[in-house]
């Protein structure tokens, strides 16, 4: 197994990013409808050189947080990773997640969280990971749900993104909850 492999999935892989996924990256990540439903960090136009330079940045982690969902035939076609909580919140972490979009309603999505989770509860030590998808992304919540995860809540009107106020819903699993 290579050693930038975090876990293997039915579909391939999640990894390290490497360099020469910045091309994927681009052509995947440019996609309005993924930017419509990440926060404004996701860049819009997801341009080469921001490819370039999200990779770059990846490999300055200490611990590596983001990582790449790697197809079969190992192209990236989508990302996955953590944002570690500090001080009171260390324990804790918010799972971020997107997949290009013409592999959406696969399964992949599902399979990821359910995998990186799993590994994630040992890699950083924590004990509890959260996601907070928009309330209108039905697919994200769908996905994040069969892995496992439960709604803890809605955060009424708690985002703008396109001028518009947006619900948000805060999902968690915790390390010695049941696998689904």
């Amino acid at each position: 197994m290579d050693d930038d492999v975090v876990v293997r999935t039915s579909f391939g892989a999640i990894r390290r990013w490497r360099a020469e996924d910045a091309p994927a990256l681009s052509r995947h990540g440019d996609d309005r409808r993924i930017w419509r439903n990440m926060s404004d960090g996701f860049p819009s136009p997801f341009t080469p050189g921001r490819a370039e330079a999200f990779i770059a940045m990846t490999h300055r982690q200490s611990p590596t947080t983001y990582f790449a969902i790697a197809g079969e035939a190992e192209e990236a076609i989508g990302g996955i990773g953590l944002g570690l909580g500090t001080d009171v919140h260390r324990h804790t972490a918010e799972l971020g997640y997107w997949l290009a979009a013409p592999l959406w309603g696969r399964g992949y999505m599902r399979e990821a969280i359910a995998c990186f989770t799993r590994a994630a509860f040992t890699r950083f030590g924590v004990s509890r990971i959260f996601a907070q998808p928009y309330a209108r992304n039905a697919g994200s919540i769908r996905a994040l749900e069969r892995a496992g995860f439960v709604l803890e809540g809605r955060l009424r009107r708690a985002v703008l993104k396109e001028g518009e106020l947006l619900d948000q819903c805060v999902y968690a699993r915790l390390v010695d909850d049941p696998e689904p």
